[in-house]
């Protein structure tokens, strides 16, 4: 296994499995606005994106976003996005996707990362637990959708 840091010469390689992301989570095919948005996020550095290669084939992406905690007065993470096609599952690709988001922020000296998943995801949970993420208890975090 193979993991790079996503480029314009590598953007291509991504939209796929960005696209088949948002179609898992129950958004629309959407090929052209899936390149475009993530060529904006490159372009402007506002993410970080990883790609996964199993035999020289991307099979998986991980998408960090900075934040920054005020009171730390650090940069922080949020890891967005965590896709594996399916046919290359449980072959360890998002432990190692998830092991290089953990080596990018330490290296950024970040005050933390966090995520997100659905409450019924419970195989993402089972690889944030494995790999030592906790449920955070301490806050609460509140939201609001347009």
């Amino acid at each position: 296994m193979n993991i790079c840091t996503v480029t314009q010469a590598t953007i291509r390689e991504v939209v796929p499995l960005f696209n088949a992301y948002r179609e898992f989570y129950g958004q629309p095919t959407d090929l052209i606005q899936a390149e475009q948005f993530i060529q904006e996020r490159v372009e402007k550095e506002q993410s970080i994106i990883f790609l996964a290669y199993l035999d020289g084939e991307a099979v998986g992406f991980a998408q960090l976003f900075p934040i920054f905690s005020s009171v730390a007065m650090k940069k922080a993470f949020i890891l967005n996005d965590l896709f594996v096609a399916g046919y290359a599952r449980k072959q360890g690709v998002a432990k190692a996707l998830v092991d290089q988001c953990y080596v990018y922020c330490q290296q950024e000296n970040a005050r933390y990362m966090m995520l997100e998943t659905a409450k019924d995801n419970v195989s993402a949970q089972k690889l944030y637990e494995k790999v030592g993420m906790t449920i955070d208890d301490h806050v609460y975090y509140y939201s609001i959708y347009w």
